[in-house]
């Protein structure tokens, strides 16, 4: 291959054109190979250098003398008789592995740099450990990690998934996707909500718990855009989207404010919020709601609450108005005993311990107060022919190491004075702590 080779070079350039490779990046990986195979003959130079020429394709090897500074000092034109076949054998093998090599990069350039961007693909493989999505020219990997819990993927299905890293391996790209990752909600909105991508609605915020529940806080940067309704649109269509391709998740959205009393109100929605008091200290907000409002506010194992505290970064404690009535009237805490009211033998009402004892009647208990110095529950005595009595509503101190609890039980018909609501854990009525 010393002389002109116009047949190679057209070769050498179909092949170019077909896989989007530069011809001179192919002839300059041949050189190299081709150096290579010179050196394993017997009597190669031990330096040497092989020259292609792009017009017309021949092929020259040049033995090179250098000196102690890596300096050329002498060059000579040392190109094999037999070098034509040399050639021809190692250029098939440098050109489909420079092509594989190249495909590779290029593969990677494409998707280098789109973390936190969106795909389209459809289910190739599904096991335990990953699923597969076929996004063209590339795989990418869905670990088990990044699925939804409840989400079944079914072979040939379309998927949408939320790129979180791409990594560059000998065997080419591995992009690493996403179906859990608040990311998605995000990019999901900015493919159905025009004025996000344009820019005149921002999100400002997210949370989520996959599979269940997102609550997002929107601001519009133009005063003529409601952010909420943009986000929603005509009769929920653009949410309805967004919740489809999520698999029936919920998408709560709500407006972002700078006052932090403001959003922790829109972020506890649908619940209404009747006050709230921000500790800057603790960076606690202590959320007052209606009684009736409390779970609501809560939400299925508080998980409304827990939204509402990721969304604003605030922590937040619920109370119902008669919980905050209680502790401001110094009963919070309290320790109660426990027993009923009952009619004794002589007709008199008794209070009589749940774990036994003697009973004690209304005018010992006022007198055990009174000789305690501490000022009696209010309460009604009954009277000894009167069938009712009225329950107490305070707790009483103890008589004669006896044990008062004015929650307990009232006699005869009268109904029992409420508990105190209980406080934290699932289905509690009191958010504790939301992380």
């Amino acid at each position: 291959m010393s002389k002109p080779n116009f047949e190679f070079l057209d070769a050498l350039g179909q092949i170019a054109r077909d896989k989007g490779i530069s011809v001179e990046t192919l002839l300059d990986a041949l050189a190299n190979a081709l150096v290579a195979a010179y050196k394993r003959r017997p009597d190669a130079a031990e330096e040497a250098v092989v020259t292609i020429d792009p017009e017309s394709g021949e092929i020259r090897v040049y033995g090179q003398e250098l000196d102690e500074d890596s300096n050329v000092v002498r060059e000579w034109d040392d190109t094999p008789d037999d070098f034509g076949r040399i050639a021809a054998q190692t250029a098939k093998q440098v050109i489909l592995q420079r092509i594989r090599e190249v495909e590779r990069d290029l593969k990677y350039e494409e998707y280098a740099g789109r973390e936190g961007d969106i795909v389209t693909g459809i289910v190739q493989q599904t096991d335990n450990r990953y699923t597969l999505l076929d996004l063209g020219k590339v795989e990418a990997l869905l670990p088990q990690a990044e699925q939804v819990s409840y989400e079944r993927y079914e072979h040939g299905a379309r998927l949408k998934a939320y790129i979180v890293e791409v990594r560059k391996t000998t065997k080419g790209p591995q992009i690493v996707v996403s179906r859990s990752h608040p990311g998605l909600i995000k990019r999901l909105f900015e493919l159905e909500v025009p004025e996000i991508s344009s820019g005149a609605v921002e999100i400002k915020a997210a949370a989520r718990e996959p599979g269940h529940r997102t609550k997002i806080a929107v601001w519009s940067n133009d005063p003529n855009v409601d952010p909420v309704g943009a986000c929603v649109g005509a009769r929920g269509s653009r949410v309805r989207m967004v919740t489809n391709e999520l698999r029936g998740e919920r998408v709560d959205v709500v407006p972002f404010s700078d006052d932090p009393v403001e959003l922790i109100q829109s972020a506890l929605a649908p619940a209404r919020v009747r006050e709230v008091r921000l500790d800057d200290d603790t960076g606690t907000a202590t959320v007052i709601v209606s009684d009736y409002q409390l779970s609501l506010a809560i939400g299925k194992e508080g998980q409304n609450a827990r939204l509402a505290a990721r969304l604003t970064g605030w922590r937040i404690d619920i109370k119902s108005e008669t919980q905050l009535a209680e502790e401001e009237s110094g009963y919070a805490g309290e320790e109660w005993a426990e027993g009923e009211w009952i009619q004794n033998e002589a007709g008199e009402m008794v209070w009589q311990p749940a774990e036994g004892g003697t009973a004690v009647s209304a005018t010992e208990w006022s007198q055990g107060a009174e000789g305690a110095g501490t000022a009696a529950p209010e309460a009604a005595a009954p009277e000894a022919a009167a069938p009712e009595a009225a329950a107490p509503e305070a707790a009483a101190p103890e008589d004669d190491g006896v044990p008062v609890d004015p929650k307990a039980a009232a006699p005869a018909d009268e109904p029992a004075a409420p508990d105190v609501a209980a406080v934290g854990g699932a289905g509690g009525d009191r958010a504790e702590e939301v992380t």
